[in-house]
């Protein structure tokens, strides 16, 4: 089933543009997801499969989302959560239902894509690196299209460790023969962004209302790497 139609996030943001920057080396580029390529909102969706009357809406949503990195790190299955998630929100609610709500969760960060499609003509090699699980992924990628710019993509349920493990970050460097200081990791989490300069990353926390900052490093940041 596909997920509910997804609105793009629009920031307004100055003009800039990384087209200028054609003659530079080719750089690598790990991408994060959530609240970068995607914004996105667990609670507001799976509470639209409880009535309002339901008690204890926000505990049962709450439970549920405090195992959720249990099925990004691949230590339960996606059948497994499912059944176990049904069992706390009752109700009748149904395994295609829950997908349907735990996938309707995504608003797109169009800012972002603009600068993605611009380094993707470039020529630059890019990177998925996401805490994800296996109801997002793969069905994530053809419900975006615009995902087929990255072809490759490092996913925590698939490699069996989250970001900020050390692990993690060691499996993207040897599985992809990276080169760190010549790498751009962007992310939203401080936590992981510490974790990615431990490993000598060149490292933006980015900040979805805050594009333009984002913009103006890169910049200045692919002018430095030419």
């Amino acid at each position: 089933m596909r997920g509910a139609p997804f609105y793009l996030l629009t920031i307004n943001t100055p003009n800039y543009s990384i087209t200028d920057h054609l003659s530079q080396v080719k750089m690598v580029f790990l991408f994060d997801i959530g609240r970068v390529l995607l914004d996105f909102d667990f609670e507001q969706s799976l509470k639209q499969l409880l009535p309002p009357e339901t008690p204890g809406v926000n505990e049962r949503i709450k439970c549920i989302l405090g195992k959720k990195e249990i099925l990004e790190a691949g230590l339960i299955t996606s059948d497994e959560y499912t059944s176990w998630a049904l069992e706390v929100l009752q109700n009748n609610v149904t395994a295609t239902q829950f997908h349907h709500a735990w996938r309707s969760i995504f608003t797109v960060n169009k800012p972002m894509w603009k600068n993605v499609h611009e380094l993707a003509e470039i020529g630059h090699r890019l990177i998925l690196i996401s805490n994800i699980n296996s109801i997002h992924y793969p069905w994530i990628i053809t419900e975006f299209p615009q995902f087929s710019y990255f072809e490759e993509a490092i996913l925590s349920f698939k490699i069996g460790y989250l970001k900020p493990q050390t692990e993690f970050y060691q499996h993207a460097i040897s599985h992809y023969n990276l080169v760190p200081e010549e790498t751009i990791y962007i992310d939203d989490l401080p936590q992981n962004i510490t974790a990615g300069r431990q490993f000598q990353f060149q490292c933006w926390c980015y900040d979805l209302y805050k594009h333009s900052d984002f913009e103006q490093w890169l910049n200045k940041t692919l002018r430095v790497n030419r």
